[in-house]
């Protein structure tokens, strides 16, 4: 079974659905929308079977979290 969607991907696996993780189970982000330290962090997530948003990113420039 797929851990990630990178992982179904690679295995040809097109209707691929993450399992349901709820938001304590990850941080979120401080990072500012469009950064290396953003996308990195979003990269993790993907490869790690997470999901790529969490309610409480940092959204916008002024968004101080």
């Amino acid at each position: 079974m797929q851990k990630s969607v990178l992982e179904a991907i690679r295995e040809g696996v097109w209707d691929f659905e993450p399992k349901s993780v709820k938001e304590d189970c990850f941080d979120p982000t401080g990072a500012m929308p469009g950064t290396r330290e953003k996308l990195s962090i979003l990269a993790e997530r993907v490869e790690s079977g997470l999901p790529l948003w969490h309610g409480s990113d940092r959204t916008e420039y002024d968004d101080e979290r």
